[in-house]
């Protein structure tokens, strides 16, 4: 089958785009033939270094996809051939303490696909049957891989782990990445008051017809007295990140007293000033997230199909492109998901 596929690390020519041997369904596992696919900035980590994470090579890059069952066992009573899905990325053991009490985005063992195992951006892949679900009608098949990845991670961002109300403001920094347009969409349909930032002034507009209440330019304005001003001196009650170190001061004056800063990435670095004065102080609090469980992934589908949620794609290309996809993932002006057309059927 073709696949894209790392063989090192250390820039776009480790990228193959070439054969691969076609996965081997197990017992309780389903084959899926993909359609497409999203990138992730672990795929230029994946490229680029894959330091820490447990991996072979040649390696299958990509976390997320949508497609088509093609092979399933007789007796699994959701899915069938010819069925639509999108898969959640994360195979967890089944058998930790974690995955025990029904938390597996906490397994100790968990497998990504396209970091630890063979991923989305190949003909197939086989995953266990709880990781595939069916496909939101309305969607592309490249809208529905992205939900798979972003859209996860900001659903448990927002609702498992700071609990946003309809009533309350929130902060959202570098808009135009993927997690910070989830996040958007997602917060708006909560009812919340959106308040975003970013360097771009044409990703401030466009965030703005998307529904964003304010808009700050990071690059000419003090976010931190931008936000008190637009909330009356208060602060917001909760702040969306994923960038680190840049914007981590101006994350936590922003915050009113009691406020809920939740973090997923640090892009621009890992080790900011804690700032435990104003934490303890101001009593706030800073919470971890990373990616989301099944049953948020269900739940987030369900939001999807009854809202008409459609996540928003920057560009396409086709697999042979890989590289040109990827050079685009970094590009200062990207705006949403990079996809990867996979079949030439895809919609």
């Amino acid at each position: 089958m073709q696949a894209v596929f790392i063989t090192g690390h250390g820039g776009n020519e480790v990228v193959a785009v070439g054969e691969r041997p076609r996965p081997m369904r197990g017992p309780g596992e389903v084959l899926v033939r993909l359609q497409a696919a999203t990138l992730n900035q672990v795929d230029l980590y994946m490229r680029d270094s894959g330091a820490g994470i447990t991996h072979r090579l040649p390696q299958i890059m990509g976390l997320d996809g949508a497609g088509i069952v093609e092979e399933v066992d007789a007796d699994e009573p959701l899915l069938a051939p010819g069925q639509q899905v999108v898969l959640h990325p994360g195979i967890a053991c089944g058998r930790c303490e974690f995955c025990q009490r029904g938390q597996g985005v906490l397994c100790t063992a968990i497998q990504y696909l396209g970091e630890h195992r063979d991923g989305t951006l190949a003909e197939y892949v086989s995953v266990p049957a709880r990781n595939v679900f069916p496909m939101p009608a309305h969607l592309s098949h490249a809208e529905a891989a992205a939900l798979g990845v972003n859209h996860l991670t900001a659903w448990r961002m927002l609702f498992t782990k700071a609990q946003i109300k309809p009533w309350e403001t929130v902060l959202i920094f570098g808009i135009g990445g993927g997690v910070s347009l989830a996040a958007l969409q997602l917060a708006r349909l909560a009812g919340a008051r959106v308040i975003v930032t970013s360097r771009t002034d044409a990703k401030l507009q466009r965030a703005l017809q998307m529904g964003a209440d304010h808009a700050i330019d990071s690059a000419t304005r003090d976010v931190a007295k931008e936000v008190m001003a637009l909330t009356g001196g208060r602060g917001v009650d909760v702040v969306i990140e994923n960038v680190g170190a840049a914007v981590w001061s101006g994350a936590m004056k922003s915050l009113v007293r009691g406020g809920r800063l939740v973090t997923c990435g640090a892009t621009s670095g890992d080790q900011p000033p804690a700032d435990l004065r104003r934490i303890f102080i101001r009593q706030l609090q800073i919470l971890g997230s990373t990616l989301g469980d099944l049953d948020e992934f269900a739940a987030l589908l369900s939001l999807v199909r009854r809202t008409g949620l459609r996540p928003v794609i920057d560009a396409a290309f086709p697999m042979a492109e890989a590289h040109a996809a990827l050079d685009r993932l970094g590009a200062v002006d990207r705006f949403g998901k990079v996809a990867i057309t996979i079949a030439d059927g895809a919609r």
